[in-house]
């Protein structure tokens, strides 16, 4: 009787309020795995902000969207003010100018940036982009938690409208775009503003390999997380994965601000990998449930930006990084000794074919003798 009356009722669909509000803004939307050079992708009119944009949903499932974009501003011009009750952080992919920010009634705050800057924008706070030259547009890439607090709320209006002002975040201070910042343990640099993300001082990050460094970013006390890292010429960092298992389409954008390689990504139940080459400005995803790994096959030092999902450092402190922990002490991490055989031997190989020399020898035991002896 029961499967009867089953067969009857009607079937609810899936809601999903950010798709619908993509929809609604009529601007392409960029899909895959990998953009290789974010200034060539086609933009298109977007009322909201005034300028031209593009929706970008990198990732292994659709319905998974990371809150990212990219947004031009013409030349010499300004888009609309905006307000959103969601967290957001910019990178400025191409161009100069200033951006302003306030709250109702109080005074307002103007930082000027350029390319390689990065921007945190106080939640909920009144803020307008300027392009502060005439002769070409200036366009970045904004991450964004949008699509979390879209499907909590389910109404636009609560979301573009909303008169909070969290004083407790931004209060107009005179500093809140010193870019001075604090370097707190555990490689963590608090601020609201960094000048340029390419020349960034980094520190030590040993457990991932490589010589590699890195700087943990604190940025507006939002919950959004980024972080840059850097590895020498002739390296690769070990593979790690996010998640493992619960393939909810998650995961960070990787923004690459200097360099040239590729990462691999692929399943953990599989053993065959889909190749990302990139270089500067490329952007490319790391799905929270694959395995991935970065590979510098270039002439300079690999440097990337992280825009991540989930939690900023100041609310995950206390709790137990296992991204750079062996899995054999049960953490996410592929240390060499445990890697697939292959991966080194394609590495050398590129090395190869670039004329260049692989590093890796006392790090990787399975080293050839023709690529030691390169490596001396």
């Amino acid at each position: 009787m029961e499967a009867k009356i089953a067969e009857h009722l009607p079937q609810i669909g899936r809601r999903n309020p950010y798709q619908e509000w993509q929809a609604k803004e009529g601007i392409p939307i960029v899909r895959g795995l990998c953009i290789e050079d974010l200034n060539a992708v086609e933009l298109g009119p977007w009322a909201r902000k005034g300028g031209t944009g593009a929706f970008v949903d990198l990732g292994t499932k659709p319905g998974h969207e990371r809150g990212a974009y990219l947004c031009e501003i013409p030349p010499g011009g300004s888009l609309e003010p905006q307000r959103h009750l969601y967290e957001e952080a910019l990178y400025v992919v191409s161009g100069r100018g200033a951006t302003t920010v306030w709250n109702d009634g109080r005074p307002k705050q103007t930082v000027e940036w350029q390319e390689g800057s990065l921007i945190a924008i106080p939640l909920n706070a009144w803020h307008q982009h300027f392009n502060g030259e005439g002769g070409r547009p200036a366009r970045f890439l904004g991450r964004t938690n949008a699509p979390a607090m879209m499907g909590l709320f389910h109404n636009e209006k609560f979301i573009f409208e909303n008169p909070c002002a969290f004083e407790d975040r931004f209060a107009g201070e005179d500093d809140y775009f010193s870019g001075k910042g604090t370097l707190y343990q555990k490689r963590i640099w608090e601020t609201n503003f960094v000048s340029d993300a390419r020349s960034f001082k980094l520190h030590e990050w040993k457990e991932r390999g490589a010589g590699g460094t890195n700087v943990m970013f604190e940025m507006a006390d939002a919950g959004l997380a980024c972080h840059i890292s850097e590895f020498p010429v002739g390296t690769y960092k070990k593979a790690h994965v996010h998640s493992k298992g619960n393939d909810k389409g998650g995961g960070a954008l990787l923004l690459i601000l200097d360099g040239e390689g590729f990462t691999l990504v692929w399943r953990p139940e599989e053993r065959e990998w889909r190749r990302l080459s990139w270089r500067r400005n490329s952007l490319v995803v790391a799905p929270s449930s694959w395995y991935h790994q970065h590979f510098n096959a270039g002439a300079k030092p690999a440097r990337y930006l992280a825009m991540r999902g989930g939690t900023g450092a100041r609310h995950w402190m206390g709790n137990k990084n296992l991204n750079d922990v062996s899995e054999a002490l049960g953490g996410t991490q592929i240390e060499y000794e445990d890697e697939d055989p292959r991966i080194h031997r394609m590495f050398e190989e590129e090395m190869s074919l670039h004329g260049a020399s692989c590093k890796m020898r006392g790090l990787v035991s399975r080293c050839t003798g023709e690529e030691a002896r390169r490596a001396v």
